[in-house]
Protein backbone atom coordinates (compact mmCIF):
# COMPACT_ATOMS: atom_id res chain seq x y z
CA UNK A 1 0.00 0.00 0.00
CA UNK A 2 3.04 2.14 0.93
CA UNK A 3 4.57 1.67 -2.57
CA UNK A 4 1.35 2.18 -4.22
CA UNK A 5 0.69 5.49 -2.94
CA UNK A 6 4.41 6.50 -3.43
CA UNK A 7 3.33 5.57 -6.93
CA UNK A 8 0.90 8.24 -7.18
CA UNK A 9 -2.98 5.72 -6.99
CA UNK A 10 -4.63 7.30 -4.21
CA UNK A 11 -7.82 5.48 -4.26
CA UNK A 12 -8.95 1.70 -4.08
CA UNK A 13 -11.55 -0.50 -4.93
CA UNK A 14 -11.24 -4.54 -3.43
CA UNK A 15 -13.96 -6.27 -4.95
CA UNK A 16 -14.64 -9.94 -2.62
CA UNK A 17 -14.31 -13.01 -4.63
CA UNK A 18 -15.43 -15.47 -2.04
CA UNK A 19 -18.17 -15.21 1.49
CA UNK A 20 -14.98 -16.88 3.52
CA UNK A 21 -13.26 -13.44 2.85
CA UNK A 22 -15.95 -10.69 3.08
CA UNK A 23 -15.80 -10.24 6.70
CA UNK A 24 -11.71 -9.99 6.69
CA UNK A 25 -12.34 -7.72 3.41
CA UNK A 26 -15.12 -5.20 5.63
CA UNK A 27 -12.40 -5.32 8.01
CA UNK A 28 -9.16 -4.44 5.99
CA UNK A 29 -10.77 -1.69 4.03
CA UNK A 30 -11.97 0.02 6.99
CA UNK A 31 -8.15 0.13 8.14
CA UNK A 32 -6.32 0.69 4.79
CA UNK A 33 -9.10 3.41 3.42
CA UNK A 34 -10.24 1.15 0.25
CA UNK A 35 -13.41 1.09 -1.09
CA UNK A 36 -14.68 -2.81 -1.22
CA UNK A 37 -17.21 -4.72 -3.12
CA UNK A 38 -18.78 -7.76 -2.13
CA UNK A 39 -19.73 -10.83 -4.37
CA UNK A 40 -18.52 -14.56 -5.31
CA UNK A 41 -15.92 -15.28 -8.62
CA UNK A 42 -16.88 -17.70 -10.79
CA UNK A 43 -13.83 -19.77 -9.76
CA UNK A 44 -15.46 -19.50 -6.20
CA UNK A 45 -18.59 -21.38 -7.03
CA UNK A 46 -16.79 -24.95 -6.82
CA UNK A 47 -17.28 -24.81 -2.69
CA UNK A 48 -20.06 -21.96 -2.76
CA UNK A 49 -22.67 -20.21 -3.89
CA UNK A 50 -23.03 -17.45 -2.07
CA UNK A 51 -24.89 -14.23 -2.61
CA UNK A 52 -24.03 -11.09 -0.32
CA UNK A 53 -26.91 -9.84 2.35
CA UNK A 54 -24.96 -7.87 4.65
CA UNK A 55 -23.94 -4.86 2.32
CA UNK A 56 -22.73 -2.43 4.95
CA UNK A 57 -19.77 -0.38 3.66
CA UNK A 58 -20.03 -2.30 0.00
CA UNK A 59 -19.27 0.23 -2.88
CA UNK A 60 -20.27 -2.49 -5.63
CA UNK A 61 -21.47 -5.51 -5.97
CA UNK A 62 -19.07 -8.33 -7.36
CA UNK A 63 -16.81 -9.61 -8.57
CA UNK A 64 -18.95 -11.93 -9.88
CA UNK A 65 -19.76 -13.18 -13.39
CA UNK A 66 -19.08 -15.83 -15.79
CA UNK A 67 -16.34 -18.08 -17.04
CA UNK A 68 -15.96 -20.84 -19.73
CA UNK A 69 -13.24 -22.02 -17.81
CA UNK A 70 -14.74 -23.24 -14.29
CA UNK A 71 -16.06 -26.80 -13.57
CA UNK A 72 -19.65 -25.55 -13.26
CA UNK A 73 -22.51 -25.81 -15.50
CA UNK A 74 -23.17 -22.23 -17.23
CA UNK A 75 -26.84 -22.22 -16.30
CA UNK A 76 -25.47 -22.64 -12.47
CA UNK A 77 -22.83 -19.63 -13.20
CA UNK A 78 -25.86 -17.58 -15.17
CA UNK A 79 -28.33 -18.35 -11.86
CA UNK A 80 -25.78 -17.27 -9.36
CA UNK A 81 -24.65 -13.99 -11.52
CA UNK A 82 -28.46 -13.36 -11.98
CA UNK A 83 -29.19 -13.07 -7.78
CA UNK A 84 -25.98 -11.11 -8.14
CA UNK A 85 -27.56 -8.23 -10.54
CA UNK A 86 -30.85 -8.54 -8.13
CA UNK A 87 -29.12 -7.45 -5.27
CA UNK A 88 -26.83 -4.91 -7.09
CA UNK A 89 -30.40 -3.48 -8.81
CA UNK A 90 -32.19 -3.60 -5.09
CA UNK A 91 -29.16 -1.77 -3.11
CA UNK A 92 -28.57 1.20 -6.30
CA UNK A 93 -24.56 -0.56 -6.40
CA UNK A 94 -22.69 -1.39 -9.28
CA UNK A 95 -21.67 -4.50 -9.82
CA UNK A 96 -17.84 -5.62 -11.00
CA UNK A 97 -18.24 -8.30 -13.93
CA UNK A 98 -16.28 -11.14 -14.24
CA UNK A 99 -16.15 -12.55 -18.03
CA UNK A 100 -14.16 -14.81 -19.85
CA UNK A 101 -14.40 -16.77 -22.67
CA UNK A 102 -18.58 -16.27 -22.51
CA UNK A 103 -19.19 -13.12 -24.04
CA UNK A 104 -21.47 -15.32 -26.47
CA UNK A 105 -23.57 -15.53 -23.45
CA UNK A 106 -23.36 -12.70 -20.99
CA UNK A 107 -24.79 -9.76 -23.59
CA UNK A 108 -28.09 -12.18 -23.44
CA UNK A 109 -28.47 -12.55 -19.46
CA UNK A 110 -27.32 -8.60 -19.31
CA UNK A 111 -30.41 -7.68 -21.05
CA UNK A 112 -32.78 -9.08 -19.09
CA UNK A 113 -31.94 -6.73 -16.47
CA UNK A 114 -32.10 -3.72 -18.48
CA UNK A 115 -29.87 -1.42 -17.91
CA UNK A 116 -27.34 -2.56 -15.62
CA UNK A 117 -24.80 0.32 -13.96
CA UNK A 118 -21.18 -1.71 -13.36
CA UNK A 119 -18.24 -2.43 -15.04
CA UNK A 120 -17.10 -5.25 -16.88
CA UNK A 121 -13.53 -5.34 -15.38
CA UNK A 122 -10.20 -6.75 -17.26
CA UNK A 123 -11.96 -6.44 -21.12
CA UNK A 124 -11.45 -9.27 -22.91
CA UNK A 125 -14.08 -9.37 -25.62
CA UNK A 126 -12.99 -7.69 -29.00
CA UNK A 127 -14.26 -4.48 -30.36
CA UNK A 128 -16.87 -5.86 -32.09
CA UNK A 129 -19.06 -5.95 -28.54
CA UNK A 130 -18.28 -2.55 -27.36
CA UNK A 131 -20.98 -1.30 -28.40
CA UNK A 132 -23.31 -3.40 -27.05
CA UNK A 133 -22.07 -3.51 -23.52
CA UNK A 134 -21.90 0.14 -23.77
CA UNK A 135 -25.58 0.46 -24.73
CA UNK A 136 -26.44 -1.74 -21.96
CA UNK A 137 -24.94 0.48 -19.31
CA UNK A 138 -21.40 -0.70 -18.76
CA UNK A 139 -18.14 0.53 -18.18
CA UNK A 140 -15.10 -0.97 -20.08
CA UNK A 141 -11.80 -1.65 -17.45
CA UNK A 142 -8.23 -2.35 -18.92
CA UNK A 143 -5.50 -3.74 -17.23
CA UNK A 144 -1.85 -5.31 -17.80
CA UNK A 145 -2.78 -6.83 -21.40
CA UNK A 146 -2.80 -3.31 -22.86
CA UNK A 147 0.56 -2.78 -22.14
CA UNK A 148 2.05 -5.89 -24.17
CA UNK A 149 3.98 -5.23 -27.40
CA UNK A 150 1.31 -7.47 -29.25
CA UNK A 151 -1.55 -5.94 -27.70
CA UNK A 152 -3.92 -5.42 -30.88
CA UNK A 153 -6.96 -6.57 -29.60
CA UNK A 154 -6.97 -5.01 -26.37
CA UNK A 155 -5.72 -1.15 -28.10
CA UNK A 156 -8.80 -1.87 -30.64
CA UNK A 157 -11.29 -2.66 -28.25
CA UNK A 158 -10.06 0.59 -25.79
CA UNK A 159 -10.41 3.10 -28.76
CA UNK A 160 -13.74 1.71 -29.26
CA UNK A 161 -15.23 2.83 -26.10
CA UNK A 162 -16.06 5.94 -25.27
CA UNK A 163 -13.75 8.05 -22.68
CA UNK A 164 -16.61 8.28 -20.31
CA UNK A 165 -16.69 4.51 -20.36
CA UNK A 166 -13.07 3.81 -19.56
CA UNK A 167 -11.56 2.80 -16.29
CA UNK A 168 -8.23 1.21 -15.88
CA UNK A 169 -6.92 -1.54 -13.13
CA UNK A 170 -4.10 -3.73 -11.86
CA UNK A 171 -6.31 -7.10 -11.93
CA UNK A 172 -3.55 -8.16 -8.88
CA UNK A 173 -1.84 -10.16 -8.36
CA UNK A 174 -2.53 -11.19 -11.97
CA UNK A 175 -1.81 -9.48 -15.19
CA UNK A 176 1.86 -7.93 -14.57
CA UNK A 177 2.17 -5.19 -16.72
CA UNK A 178 4.87 -5.42 -19.22
CA UNK A 179 7.70 -5.40 -19.01
CA UNK A 180 7.69 -6.18 -15.26
CA UNK A 181 7.57 -9.63 -14.60
CA UNK A 182 6.36 -11.35 -11.54
CA UNK A 183 3.29 -10.69 -9.23
CA UNK A 184 1.43 -7.87 -9.87
CA UNK A 185 0.84 -5.31 -7.06
CA UNK A 186 -1.73 -1.69 -7.53
CA UNK A 187 1.66 0.70 -7.84
CA UNK A 188 2.17 -1.25 -11.05
CA UNK A 189 -1.49 0.76 -12.01
CA UNK A 190 0.53 3.53 -13.65
CA UNK A 191 1.97 1.72 -16.26
CA UNK A 192 -1.32 0.69 -17.39
CA UNK A 193 -2.52 4.71 -17.24
CA UNK A 194 0.30 5.34 -19.38
CA UNK A 195 -0.27 2.61 -21.68
CA UNK A 196 -4.13 4.08 -22.30
CA UNK A 197 -2.97 7.55 -22.23
CA UNK A 198 -0.61 6.95 -25.40
CA UNK A 199 -3.68 6.00 -27.15
CA UNK A 200 -6.48 7.84 -24.90
CA UNK A 201 -5.57 10.61 -23.72
CA UNK A 202 -8.82 12.41 -23.74
CA UNK A 203 -10.19 9.93 -20.75
CA UNK A 204 -10.57 11.54 -17.42
CA UNK A 205 -9.85 7.86 -15.76
CA UNK A 206 -10.48 9.15 -12.23
CA UNK A 207 -13.51 11.17 -12.71
CA UNK A 208 -14.76 7.94 -14.42
CA UNK A 209 -13.98 5.63 -11.23
CA UNK A 210 -15.33 8.41 -9.11
CA UNK A 211 -18.43 8.86 -10.81
CA UNK A 212 -19.34 5.01 -11.01
CA UNK A 213 -17.91 4.01 -7.22
CA UNK A 214 -18.56 7.40 -5.97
Amino acid sequence: MARARASGVTGFVVPGVRAAGWERLRALSRQHGWRFALGTHPHALVGSRAVPEDLDGACAIGECGLDGGVPVEMDEQARVLDAHLGVARDAGLPVILHCWRAHDRLPALLRRHGTVRGVLHSYSGGPDLVDEYVRLGLHLSFAGAVTRPSARKPLASLLAVPAERILVETDAPDQCPSPRRGRNEPAFLVDVVAAVARVRAEADLDANARALFG
